[in-house]
């Protein structure tokens, strides 16, 4: 997805709900899995470490061994997949360009978001894109990025 393209997070995006709103989507975890596997295949690695999301993160994490420590985000209310360093803080902001073994994860019909989506500066996001409480979040984390905003780990 380039940088160019219109990108609106919806409802869930960042984790943060209204209980009127019902319950946020869940993105399938086993298909989420499947994928990984073959994209450790695709990379001639193998799947590492993994964590399945828990409040407060947005996202599970795994690690595909094998590929310089590079790890796979993918959202756990949307399909979407980022790649970060194995030193990335959730906190923070660093993502990665997608490795070319990323196809893996758009074959089994996840959206791998780029590295110029990811990096968005929010002071060019639409304000209406966000709710008060989601820019709020964000200002008091210090986080200046739409990735920042996707992939967080805030309460």
């Amino acid at each position: 997805m380039g940088r160019d393209a219109e990108f609106t997070p919806p409802r869930g995006a960042t984790g943060f709900f209204r209980p009127k709103g019902g319950p946020l989507p869940e993105t399938d975890r086993r298909a989420f899995r499947a994928a990984l596997y073959t994209a450790a295949r695709a990379a001639g690695g193998r799947v590492g470490a993994s964590e399945e999301q828990a409040y407060p993160r947005t996202f599970h994490r795994a690690v595909v061994a094998g590929t310089d420590g590079c790890v796979v985000l993918c959202h756990a209310y949307h399909p979407w997949i980022a790649f970060v360093p194995d030193h990335w803080d959730p906190y923070g902001e660093e993502f990665l360009a997608p490795p070319p073994w990323a196809h893996a994860f758009a074959d089994q019909g996840f959206t791998v978001l780029d590295h110029a989506l990811l990096t968005r500066p929010l002071s060019e996001v639409a304000p209406s894109v966000l709710t008060p409480g989601e820019w709020s979040g964000a200002r008091f984390h210090g986080i200046t990025t739409l990735g920042g905003v996707l992939f967080n780990a805030w309460d």
